[in-house]
Parts: structure tokens; sequence; C-alpha cells
């Protein structure tokens, strides 16, 4: 039984409909991707399967159980994190008060002391500003307090909507190292990301969608190998 599926959704904004049917699998331990052009409907996936957008038709199966249009609140509570695109950290906040607020459906305890400094050493960044305000610090740190802060739910599943939008080019092969880490640790992840290939090259599988529908799937390797999808979607 795969930890998410997704059968032929559809969804849109006010009458217009960019999701037309959209299909696919997520097994535990995974990290799979989303690519495709702008327009292609890669984050009103990410919005409809938690909650944010309602699906006009087609079902979210979680663990084989249907939470289609569940709110985000009970998704949280059933184990489902969303990073989205942006920075959406509490600025006048520290970086440790943030990350708190990622636990706050669970009581203070030991258990939660030990995850904190858990997430500190996975991000070793935010340890040594643990104590700054959160609006002070670069995108690329404001992105990785927002990926420790989602840890703190204690998730079966991770939606990063761009984890590396607008990050120069050092910030975002950190941010793919941790993704990486984040997977030898057992975490599962279902990725949009702008860098196509880099995303595939650390997906274990991957769905590319064009005009709100499924154009391609296949494992990391075989979607970015393929001259086709190379030529349409990878820029060469």
């Amino acid at each position: 039984m795969a930890l998410l599926e997704v059968r032929d959704l559809r969804a849109g904004y006010d009458k217009i409909e960019i999701l037309k049917g959209v299909s696919l699998r997520v097994e535990a331990g995974q990290v799979v991707s989303i690519i495709g052009p702008n327009g292609a409907g890669k984050s009103t996936v990410f919005k409809t399967v938690f909650g944010l957008l309602p699906a006009l038709a087609g079902r979210v199966l979680l663990s084989g159980e249907d939470v289609t249009n569940r709110s985000p609140a009970e998704l949280l509570r059933r184990g489902m994190a969303y990073v989205p695109q942006g920075r959406n950290v509490f600025p006048l906040m520290t970086v440790e008060e943030n990350l708190l607020l990622g636990a706050y459906t669970r009581p203070r305890s030991a258990e939660l002391t030990t995850e904190v400094e858990r997430a500190y050493a996975t991000f070793p960044a935010l340890r040594e500003s643990r104590r700054k305000r959160a609006g002070d610090l670069s995108g690329g740190q404001q992105q990785m307090l927002e990926m420790a802060r989602a840890l703190l739910l204690k998730p079966r599943l991770i939606l990063l909507d761009e984890p590396t939008l607008g990050l120069a080019p050092l910030v975002f092969k950190e941010i793919f190292r941790i993704i990486e880490e984040l997977r030898r640790l057992g975490h599962t992840i279902l990725m949009v990301e702008q860098n196509a290939a880099k995303a595939l090259e650390i997906s274990d599988y991957a769905y590319v969608l064009e005009l709100g529908q499924n154009r391609y799937e296949g494992s990391g390797g075989e979607i970015r190998n393929d001259d086709r999808i190379r030529r349409l979607y990878l820029g060469r």
C-alpha cells in the first residue's frame, strides 16, 4: 500500500480547471519529484492534496484512507506536513520559537526537547542562530528553518514546494544535501522543484506534468536520461 496515492485528481480556481485527472503514488521512504513547465499544475497538486484547495473530482489516499478535502489541520494530525514555496517564518520570533511552533499540537516533553536537538543536528546552521530572530536569517537559513519546523510534527509525509526557489547555487546544493539526509533518516518526501535536473538526480521516482495532466513517469534516472524529456523540460 502506498503512503500517498492520488487518483484522477481534478481541481482549479473559480471556473478554471487546472488539474485534469492527475494520478501519482509515493511509497514510504521515497523521495518523489513532480516536474513540468510553469502552469502545469504542480503547486496546485500540493494545495489540493493538503486541503487548501477543494478537489472537484478524484481521491487522495493516505495509507489507504480517503482524506480527500480534509482540512489542513486534520491532515497535520494524520502526519502530512506541507512546506509551501516562499519564506513563511515568523520574522519577529527566534529560530527556536519558530521550531517549537512546529510542535504546537504536542505537549512539551523530554522527547520534544530531544527532537529539537535532533533538528539542530540535521540543520547545524540553525543551532548557531537559535537565539536570532527568524527575520534576520538569510533566505537559505529561513528555508532550512521551515523544513526543520515541519519535522517537529513527526510527519509521515513531507510536501516540499520549490525548496530552492530564489536561493544561490551554493545554498541550494546544501538544501539538496539535507533532503538526501532526510531520506537516509527514513523520511518520505514529495517535492516540486524548479531545478528539475538536480531533483531527478536524488529522486526515487518522478512525474512530469503538462497542462494539468500526467505526461511521463518513471524512476528519477529514467526521466533524467530520457532524451525527449531532457529536450522538452530540462533545457538540454
